[in-house]
């Protein structure tokens, strides 16, 4: 009776730790929102940059590289540097969540997936990736061809696998998401000296938008027909280029804030046009350089306390191999913290950022 009793206890005691576990692991997932028409969504499909690498540069020849502590030490179930550019979650893995795919959007060239990762999309996207391609180049990550490339191997993929009908219908009814610009900016314009004398701004940013006009060409014409299409940022206001740029009172650097302006507006211009081009495709322009300024400058308003430095080290110019596990110092809660790294958001402001921007946009998809 008294070893019955202990059994029992001990099979509480587990269950008790079990379920404390799984609420501690979910409450970092993001719950879907409802969707208009009681739609469903396939697949989310991703393109882009380290914003939402979800462990692609894990498996090519770069050093644009984050798969090591501390990045993912808030990942759910803790300390797994899966190669997400931040402490936990992207925008990719949200938003796969927010239109009721799954919690977590895998990187393609994971070894490690199965046929329903497939059938519920990836991201193609490469960290230090840009519209130009001299960015890709320079970092030796994948460009958008290469990532164009990848998602027509993976279109072939899932056809022999579950037919041309069905592969039609996912590649019709997915939501494809489009995020970069923000290094071809930061890293390609602005600090190294390849593209300057040849281009000012208002002539560089023409390139990106083209070459973005282009991309979303060659998606349509490869069967997408729900593509949402991420701004730049508020890319002056990032620690990175308050430090490099922003004076001895590390402000916002003038030049990137101007810079990304005039891009977004070139973007969405663009966008507009080829809606005309397309009347049967939705494109949606999402915009997050206001939101992001917004929370800069309010950051009570939505539960944070820093906006100037990341988490790791001194916040000011750490970032990919720079913020290792041999940085002198973490913050103990990333949550007040609206960037993780030098460059890049916490899983908590990439949570608020898809909110603002997001929420009201999802029924322009259908």
């Amino acid at each position: 009776m008294k070893f019955l009793f202990q059994k029992l206890l001990s099979q509480l005691l587990l269950a008790i730790l079990w379920s404390f576990a799984t609420a501690i692991i979910s409450q970092h997932y993001v719950s879907a929102v409802s969707l208009p028409n009681n739609e469903t969504v396939p697949a989310v499909i991703v393109f882009g940059d380290s914003i939402v690498d979800s462990g692609n540069n894990n498996h090519i020849s770069t050093i644009v590289k984050c798969n090591f502590l501390p990045y993912g030490k808030d990942f759910p179930g803790g300390n797994n540097p899966t190669g997400r550019f931040s402490n936990g979650l992207l925008p990719s893995d949200i938003i796969g969540a927010k239109f009721g795919v799954k919690k977590l959007l895998p990187a393609y060239l994971d070894p490690k997936l199965q046929l329903q990762d497939l059938l519920t999309g990836v991201s193609f996207a490469s960290g230090g990736a840009g519209y130009d391609p001299l960015t890709s180049k320079l970092a030796s990550v994948l460009s958008l061809s290469d990532q164009l490339d990848k998602f027509n191997e993976y279109k072939n993929k899932i056809k022999e696998a579950v037919g041309e009908n069905r592969t039609a219908t996912i590649i019709s009814k997915s939501i494809y998401i489009v995020c970069m610009g923000s290094n071809d900016i930061a890293n390609t314009y602005s600090t190294l000296p390849f593209r300057r004398p040849h281009y000012d701004v208002p002539s560089y940013t023409d390139l990106l938008a083209s070459q973005a006009s282009n991309f979303l060409q060659e998606l349509y014409g490869l069967g997408a027909r729900r593509i949402g299409v991420i701004g730049l940022p508020v890319l002056g206001c990032v620690p990175s280029q308050r430090t490099l740029r922003g004076g001895i009172r590390r402000a916002c650097s003038d030049f990137e804030n101007q810079a990304a302006i005039l891009f977004n507006s070139k973007l969405s211009s663009q966008m507009d046009a080829l809606k005309n081009k397309f009347p049967e495709t939705r494109l949606v322009y999402l915009d997050i350089y206001n939101p992001l300024l917004n929370m800069i400058q309010n950051p009570a308003k939505y539960g944070f306390e820093v906006i100037d430095k990341g988490c790791c080290g001194t916040g000011n110019i750490e970032a990919g191999i720079l913020c290792n596990n041999y940085t002198p110092h973490i913050c103990s809660n990333s949550s007040n913290y609206i960037f993780w790294d030098s460059f890049h958001p916490t899983e908590e402001a990439y949570k608020v950022i898809c909110s603002l921007v997001l929420d009201s946009k999802i029924k322009d998809f259908f």
